[in-house]
């Protein structure tokens, strides 16, 4: 916030994060079973997440949170936590 001296008013001006076009491709989302993840990096075939995304991997996941949508799909099928990292 930043108040103003020549009005003795304070501006508020934080911003909301939106989700943009692309957003999903900056996140790491969960193949099961895992060795689906690991044909799809060998032959280059898409697979489909949790969240139901269908992409073909291609980069590192570690430098990406985990999708959230994943961690709940996981979480709902296997009936209980996600184990890894969010």
């Amino acid at each position: 916030m930043d108040p103003r001296p020549d009005t003795g008013t304070v501006v508020d001006e934080r911003t909301e994060p939106t989700l943009d076009e692309g957003d999903h491709e900056r996140l790491a989302h969960i193949v099961y079973p895992k060795d689906k993840l690991t044909e799809a990096l060998v032959t280059g075939t898409p697979v489909t997440a949790l969240c139901g995304k269908i992409w073909t991997p291609s980069r590192d996941p570690e430098r990406y949170p985990v999708c959230q949508g994943c961690i709940e799909a996981f979480e709902a099928v296997m009936g209980r936590p996600w184990p890894g990292r969010r």
